[in-house]
């Protein structure tokens, strides 16, 4: 069933080969009870692992069940070790945070064995007493008891062959004497016993005592117990072991294994999540207060009309050097008349005069912005009166002196007080104040409440002393017509300012589409450039992943050297440390669109900035955190994956 053929093994210690078998030759047949006795390296339990398909020979030949297992890939030697091998350790090697019951199952879900799992394992306990201490973890039982679980362990997938390394090595006499027992009625059950052991009374109880020295094998002789033995039938030579697929069960128990490692180290779980909380917190409250900024401003200039066009001066000259736009003083009420009259796609046009001045009520006073314009403004803009009227025709026509204040003079000036009916002073002249327009709110750096309104011809001829105007809005017939109006504005107005073809506009046209862009633009760059800024703390979170799940897998070495020694391969191990940092990365990243949320929610009210939180947003930041736990996780999941199962179970 075994056959080795001139076995060496050597190890390299710096630049020093130390050789620790020289050229071992052994048959053990099937349902063979062989102890390998020695001095302390004299070689065995080297041997016991080339055996095991944990370490390779450094030359010779290995032929078990009539294969050769020399130049299988790494995952045939995990089904061999899962399937046809059954270990025993001398320090019992079994998984401190998992129960007795979960240790024993191990070998069943590296099969991929799914029916009746636990059932098994349990029976598994049974066979050797410990029906009563399933759940129990490690830690709570008895020397005795744990390498009971290690047996029932190994017997759970019925391999033909045990492997024991000094599994008395660590327990007291009566519970040696208890193990002793359960490899013999082993062995009369047909199982093939392999055993490692420095005592020459339990020696005694195999069938066959194999003793090393230096490397060698000394000697080889059977014991009185061998004629005694009872053999069952031989089994035919196995084929090949075919490789297993990945399968949903497979992936089911990864995630199992993720979560109790995630689990059982809560707080450092935590603390690594809270890079991943951070920056998706950050990413999700940007966004959402960058839209939600966006969706405001747009409202409010979507509020005013789609259909606007604003008229304003062009660039004046000194000499040859253009100035700032705006600066001429070009446009005049007559030109807004004129469109009014000549285009037939004008419904309504308003000219606007705005300028600065020091506005006093009793003992209160304040800087304002006043507009001068016409009555039919509330209709071109969009606002409408909230108390009292807005100027007529007449008042316009008249230069009366009235004023419509937005919400904010009066919130400066009378705190509370009816303004309708009463006086105040702009640039030390009277004027009675008829209404209050709506509330508009702020746009970008602008209150658009902070103003004062009173009719064009007041606020050109007794305020100002002017005869042009600022700008004039035009209200289009609609919103398909823009274009052909805006070409029937610049053919009046070029017409009217008498310009001559070879020279250029004096005035230019903006309609509310290019400022509604214009805005849009400017709020998606600065919500890309605070997300921007925010993804950075992901990546530092991602680094933070990277650096805890290295630290795992130095940690937990020897418990990768024992789920290999069981059959894990090498899938097995870097699907669970992967599914780990995926795990870790997507639970902080739901926390932290939570967080995001509700931060955002708090500056809204704290600021009275509106948020928006899109399902992209909680989509692309959902994404982002997963993309960063599968990178960042594959480097220490493959390092984990790669380690030689007898390196990690030698780590300390």
């Amino acid at each position: 069933m075994i056959e080795l053929k001139d076995i060496h093994k050597k190890y390299r210690m710096g630049k020093i080969d130390v050789p620790a078998l020289n050229g071992v030759s052994l048959k053990i047949e099937e349902g063979d009870f062989v102890a390998i006795m020695g001095p302390s390296g004299s070689g065995k339990s080297t041997l016991l692992n080339i055996v095991g398909c944990l370490d390779v020979p450094t030359r010779g030949e290995y032929i078990l069940d009539g294969i050769p297992v020399q130049g299988m890939s790494e995952w045939q030697l995990a089904n061999i070790r899962n399937e046809k091998l059954g270990f025993v350790f001398q320090s019992f090697n079994l998984l401190p945070r998992q129960s007795a019951l979960k240790n024993v199952e191990l070998p069943l879900v590296y099969a991929g064995n799914v029916v009746a799992r636990l059932k098994k394992a349990a029976d598994a306990l049974g066979s050797v007493g410990l029906e009563d201490r399933v759940m129990h973890k490690p830690a709570e039982l008895s020397g005795g008891e744990r390498q009971r679980v290690a047996i029932a362990r190994a017997l759970v997938n019925g391999p033909p062959v045990i492997l024991a390394d000094e599994p008395t090595g660590n327990l007291d006499t009566k519970s040696g004497e208890e193990i002793i027992f359960i490899l013999e009625d082993l062995n009369r059950s047909g199982k093939t016993i392999v055993l490692v052991t420095h005592e020459e009374f339990i020696a005694a109880r195999a069938s066959r005592i194999i003793r090393m020295k230096d490397g060698k094998v000394v000697s080889d002789e059977k014991t009185e117990n061998d004629r005694m033995r009872n053999l069952s039938p031989k089994r035919p030579p196995s084929a090949r072991l075919p490789r297993k697929r990945f399968t949903l069960s497979e992936l089911r128990e990864s995630l199992s294994m993720a979560f109790s490692s995630i689990v059982a180290t809560r707080l450092r779980s935590f603390l690594t999540m809270l890079g991943i909380i951070v920056g998706v917190g950050c990413v999700i409250a940007m966004i959402s207060l960058g839209q939600g900024a966006k969706e405001q401003v747009t409202q409010r200039i979507e509020s005013l009309g789609a259909n606007l066009l604003f008229v304003q001066p062009g660039a004046s000259r000194r000499g040859h050097v253009h100035q700032e736009g705006g600066s001429m003083e070009n446009l005049t009420a007559e030109d807004a008349q004129l469109l009014v009259e000549e285009a037939p796609n004008v419904a309504r046009a308003v000219p606007n005069l705005l300028s600065g001045a020091q506005v006093v009520y009793q003992n209160k006073n304040t800087r304002t912005r006043i507009h001068a314009t016409t009555e039919n403004y509330p209709l071109v803009r969009n606002s409408p009166v909230e108390k009292g009227i807005f100027f007529s025709k007449d008042d316009v026509a008249k230069k009366r002196l009235v004023a419509v204040l937005g919400q904010t003079v009066v919130n400066n000036l009378f705190e509370g007080e009816d303004p309708i009916g009463q006086y105040i002073k702009i640039n030390r002249i009277n004027f009675r104040v008829i209404g209050v327009l709506s509330p508009k709110g702020g746009t970008g750096w602008r209150d658009e409440d902070d103003v004062i309104h009173v009719p064009l011809s007041t606020g050109q001829k007794r305020l100002f002393g002017v005869d042009y105007v600022s700008s004039i809005d035009i209200e289009a017939s609609s919103r398909d017509s823009m274009k052909q109006t805006e070409q029937e504005i610049t053919q009046i107005l070029r017409r009217k300012h008498k310009l001559r073809p070879d020279v250029e506009d004096d005035f230019h046209i903006r309609s509310q589409a290019e400022f509604l862009t214009t805005v849009q633009e400017t709020s998606k760059t600065f919500t890309l450039l605070l997300a921007g800024i925010a993804t950075v703390s992901l990546i530092v979170g991602g680094i933070g992943i990277m650096n805890i799940m290295l630290v795992s897998v130095t940690e937990r070495t020897r418990e990768i050297g024992i789920r290999k020694a069981l059959g894990a391969q090498k899938r097995d191990i870097l699907t669970q440390f992967l599914i780990e940092a995926v795990v870790i990365s997507l639970t902080g990243g739901l926390l932290g669109i939570l967080m995001g949320t509700v931060f955002a929610r708090f500056m809204s009210k704290l600021g009275g900035w509106p948020t928006s939180v899109s399902s992209g947003a909680v989509i692309l930041s959902f994404a982002f955190a997963f993309c960063v736990g599968l990178f960042f996780g594959l480097y220490p999941a493959r390092r984990a994956a790669s380690l030689r199962p007898i390196e990690a179970l030698r780590y300390e």
